[in-house]
């Protein structure tokens, strides 16, 4: 069992020794490990031909490319050479590919080589591997946090299969944090894991399998600290147990990763009454309070698509046609979180927070759709006009379709008086603009529009 010494040692990091030797020991990424996939048939010891397709693994930290790139090469036998783009240049690129070619022509050893956050190789240095991945020198395996389609040269990506990882699940996580308490590679069992710490190094892990391990390892040592202390203050009494090990909890997670446990539950009451509190302070024009609720939310490790999901909402429902802006300052949020990840995700999001709170608002638009999906709902929908129906298939014309449509462009306003809703809702206004932002001027063309049309 390993000792509470070696816990504290500085030995090699628990996340480092707990890498999976083989691809049947992956959490997470089923999408890339099924049956025939690319990577397992390039970890495939037994294939007759190299199947050897550079690839690039695009995803969050912590969601396993190292951890692929090494299994594959120990599953398949195939020699392993690691760079990191941070570290290396042009010149150890081309070092490894001669030695590449003298282990192929000598021992007819293929090598994979794994580059480590390869968006940060400059262009002449992606160039570089061009010649090694064209000839088969090396299977190159490429991981990298950025989108490769801005930070990857197109030749390297037109010769290689572009495959994306997703943040690791709830699920998975946990099952790597167990698996590390009682491996041999691990904690071998040296403590026991609250289910309390169990949650919180899932949370505070937000799919970071790095994270979650190391917060473990941390917790441990905690956890192993106190129980010695408290042996050596109270001494050893007779006919004590000194065979069970000590349990970490939740307040040694805190206490290992300085930070505080939030009560959050993604799946419980604490996850709808924040975004509920989130939602309304924006509505309610509090940009602090909003930033609050945010900050707690990104602090749980709540998924930050599901915040910028409910802010293209907000903008829709609270701001609407007051601020016609908000809509897309929140689409744009959503999708520089898709784009650039967390943690800097957490910043455009507050930007669309911030804005949202402090504009105009109107819920016209919503209650406008809404009160025409009642009255559909309770059988108000009536025919469509005749004038309005389409004149285009055969026989259209015949039955009177599109005859007395008048085009709104021939008339010198763009508008004419004419008759659009069935004849039982006519005269229905379910838009109700508001005096408000952007609105106010809605409002006054609207009421012009609708002189217009004989307000019907």
């Amino acid at each position: 069992m390993t000792s509470p010494a070696a816990l504290l040692s500085g030995q090699t990091p628990l996340a480092v020794r707990m890498r999976p030797v083989s691809l049947a020991e992956v959490a997470g990424q089923r999408h890339l490990l099924r049956a025939g996939s690319p990577i397992v048939a390039l970890a495939d010891p037994e294939a007759t031909s190299p199947g050897a397709v550079s690839i690039i693994l695009w995803g969050p930290p912590g969601t396993g490319k190292t951890t692929l790139a090494q299994a594959i090469a120990r599953s398949s036998g195939r020699r392993f050479v690691e760079l990191s783009a941070v570290t290396a240049g042009v010149k150890d690129v081309r070092e490894v590919m001669q030695e590449a070619i003298t282990q192929r022509d000598l021992y007819g050893q293929t090598t994979i080589l794994f580059l480590d956050e390869i968006h940060r190789f400059t262009k002449a240095q992606q160039d570089a591997l061009l010649p090694g991945v064209e000839n088969g020198w090396v299977i190159l395996i490429a991981a990298t946090t950025e989108n490769p389609s801005f930070s990857v040269i197109s030749p390297l990506l037109s010769r290689s299969l572009l495959l994306t990882l997703q943040p690791l699940t709830d699920d998975d996580i946990a099952l790597l944090v167990d698996r590390a308490v009682d491996d041999a590679r691990g904690l071998n069992g040296a403590v026991a894991l609250s289910d309390e710490a169990r949650s919180a190094l899932v949370r505070l892990a937000s799919g970071d399998a790095r994270r979650a391990l190391t917060g473990l390892e941390a917790a441990a040592a905690v956890a192993l600290s106190h129980s010695s202390d408290a042996k050596t203050a109270k001494g050893k009494k007779k006919g004590s147990d000194s065979s069970s090990v000590p349990s970490v909890s939740a307040d040694d997670v805190s206490q290992a990763v300085d930070k505080a446990l939030l009560r959050y539950d993604r799946q419980g009451d604490e996850h709808y009454d924040v975004i509920s509190a989130f939602i309304k302070s924006i509505r309610g024009s509090d940009p602090d309070a909003a930033l609050h609720y945010l900050a707690r939310m990104i602090e749980a490790g709540e998924d930050p698509r599901f915040i910028a999901r409910r802010l293209v909402i907000s903008a829709s429902e609270d701001v609407g046609l007051a601020d016609p802006q908000g809509l897309v300052i929140a689409v744009a949020a959503a999708d520089a979180v898709a784009f650039i990840g967390m943690p800097e995700g957490r910043i455009p999001l507050a930007e669309a927070t911030v804005y949202l709170a402090t504009t105009a608002k109107s819920n016209a638009a919503y209650v406008g759709i809404d009160a025409a999906i009642a009255d559909i709902r309770k059988g108000g929908f009536g025919r469509v006009p005749v004038h309005l129906r389409d004149a285009h298939y055969p026989g259209a014309k015949r039955l009177g379709h599109g005859k007395g449509y008048v085009y709104s462009h021939d008339s010198e306003y763009g508008i004419v008086p004419q008759q659009y809703l069935p004849d039982e809702l006519d005269g229905r206004h379910y838009y109700q603009p508001k005096p408000l932002g952007a609105e106010r001027d809605v409002a006054a063309r609207l009421e012009r529009i609708r002189r217009i049309l004989g307000d019907r």
